[in-house]
């Protein structure tokens, strides 16, 4: 992942609503021609930065370089657009995690591996200043609109189910314990994983990232050892059968 507030310039790939009121979309020189795009990318580098509730329409338009028109020619208030954003992330992230996670070309934990040095790379190139935009709003759930709240419960649920995938992969190439709870370690990694984001925004470094994915995996159940046993009951056949032949 490039970071959890870097997006491509092709992304988010939602498609474009019916209009509403408000002028037509102005396309500039330069831009992909989907007016709608640019700004839910605008809002999302903010909000990754400053949080719902310090950034206003008018700070989302002056990034975007798009009129008040356009933007209420797509989005009712505020509440629409920032949910829309959290949607239009959730699909870029799942996208992001798919990619690495299901990677054939690596072994199931140096997939889940992969995933955590990207996120770190991309919170260092944007010098610690943005975090992930789901734990960002999760922690300004007390004055969200409520409608937020299964959205953003939603999104950390999905990532889960596709960590779990990752793990039950580990289990059966035999990287962890065959009895490992893979479902409850996705949970688990996903609560110390945004935790260890907002300190790494906070402490403006790495190493809350890098402490967390260390003790991680210190946390995942290792295979059980192979057993010895077959080979000393051969081991006692041999013996046997040579004493007979004496």
């Amino acid at each position: 992942m490039a970071s959890h507030a870097s997006m491509p310039s092709t992304a988010p790939s939602a498609s474009i609503e019916p209009p509403r009121r408000g002028r037509p979309p102005r396309h500039r020189s330069g831009d992909d021609g989907d007016t709608r795009a640019l700004l839910l990318r605008s809002g999302l580098a903010l909000l990754t930065e400053k949080g719902y509730s310090a950034v206003g329409v008018d700070e989302v338009l002056r990034l975007a370089g798009v009129p008040k028109g356009s933007f209420y020619h797509y989005f009712t208030g505020k509440e629409d657009f920032g949910r829309a954003t959290v949607a239009a992330y959730a699909g870029y992230f799942a996208a992001k995690l798919d990619r690495w996670l299901l990677d054939d070309n690596l072994t199931p934990l140096a997939r889940l591996a992969g995933f955590i040095g990207d996120a770190i790379g991309g919170m260092k190139r944007h010098g610690f200043r943005r975090g992930c935009l789901v734990g960002n709003l999760g922690q300004e759930m007390g004055s969200l609109p409520e409608p937020f709240r299964a959205e953003l419960i939603a999104v950390l649920e999905d990532w889960q189910r596709r960590t779990a995938a990752c793990l039950e992969a580990a289990r059966l190439a035999g990287e962890i314990a065959g009895d490992s709870d893979c479902a409850m370690l996705a949970e688990t990694f996903w609560i110390g994983w945004e935790g260890a984001v907002l300190r790494a925004k906070l402490e403006r470094r790495a190493r809350p990232l890098e402490v967390f994915a260390a003790s991680f995996h210190r946390l995942l159940p290792p295979p059980a050892a192979p057993s010895a046993t077959p080979r000393r009951q051969t081991q006692t056949q041999t013996q046997t059968q040579t004493q007979t032949r004496r």
